[in-house]
């Protein structure tokens, strides 16, 4: 099967903007393990709450309101934006999760099918095509995956849904014509009312994490407002740029380094599947890379 190489100006800028993206993802369960006192769910509702101030200040400052404004008034974008951003929080929620109860090596099977779902949908719903190499890359891919799935011994549900709520989130959002970072205001501002009403419950009943007495822990909640708007937004930027197809396997960074910082650093388990995982993994990679070294000789020549 062979593939239409088109030449993409920004694609370069895109392949950056994404692979940042993913490599700050990689390092975030660091930052979240700092507040593992703190449910995950509270913890989600903190992103939403800051990253929607956050994200409103940046936007005013760019003078974006009007473009916030028109976004709002369009049914359309805003269903769009409606879905996408319930699938990023429900993602959130999940990974958060997996840290606290120390599953991060399932939450990277999640992302190792992420791509998968990624590419699936390029081909499926945009009518990507996909070279050889590619479809080898794709197997390769497949066995990694297969692998983590059979060392659990059960339905990796966890990695399941975490794949399709970013995968279908990254779809939604590479279909939605909005500024990345005006998408990401609007995204987080329609989720702001239950975020302000949940953490100002628990603030009244003082149940909640946000405490006048724990500076620290809400400076870090707070915090977490640009931890998650900076990089989605240059993953928004980056998903926009680039095929979904390229997207797919840049998004194997993340689980990569996670999956080190797991086993490495926080004490989880590395067995033989991980070491059949990495090298499927990193064997799908070359076959990439050998096809955009491919695709550019082809061109000079």
């Amino acid at each position: 099967m062979s593939e239409n190489t088109q030449h993409h100006p920004d694609e370069t800028l895109g392949i950056l903007y994404a692979g940042s993206t993913y490599v700050v993802w990689g390092f975030m369960p660091l930052y979240w393990r700092l507040l593992s006192d703190v449910a995950p769910v509270e913890i989600t509702l903190h992103r939403i709450l800051w990253g929607a101030l956050f994200a409103t200040l940046v936007s005013l400052a760019r003078g974006h309101f009007r473009h916030i404004v028109h976004i709002l008034r369009r049914p359309r974008t805003l269903a769009a934006l409606a879905t996408s951003s319930v699938l990023i929080a429900a993602n959130w929620t999940l990974y958060i999760w997996c840290v606290a109860t120390h599953q991060l090596v399932e939450a990277s099977l999640g992302y190792y099918l992420t791509p998968l779902v990624s590419i699936a949908v390029g081909v499926a719903l945009l009518g990507e095509r996909i070279s050889r190499l590619r479809l080898g890359a794709i197997g390769l891919a497949a066995i990694a995956v297969a692998a983590q799935a059979f060392a659990f011994g059960h339905v990796p549900w966890i990695g399941l849904c975490i794949a399709l709520s970013f995968g279908f989130y990254g779809y939604v959002r590479k279909q939605t014509a909005v500024d990345a970072l005006d998408g990401l205001t609007v995204e987080t501002l329609l989720l702001f009312p239950v975020a302000l009403s949940a953490i100002g419950y628990w603030a009244f009943q003082r149940t909640g994490g946000f405490s006048p007495s724990h500076i620290g822990r809400d400076a870090l909640l707070m915090g977490g407002g640009p931890a998650t708007a900076i990089p989605l937004a240059l993953f928004s930027a980056g998903a926009r740029r680039i095929r979904m197809t390229t997207l797919g396997f840049l998004q194997y960074l993340s689980p990569t380094i996670t999956l080190i910082i797991a086993t490495t650093w926080l004490g989880e388990t590395f067995t033989k599947s991980d070491a059949i995982t990495f090298g499927c993994v990193w064997a799908a990679l070359i076959l990439v890379g050998l096809e955009g070294t491919h695709s550019r000789l082809r061109r000079a020549g």
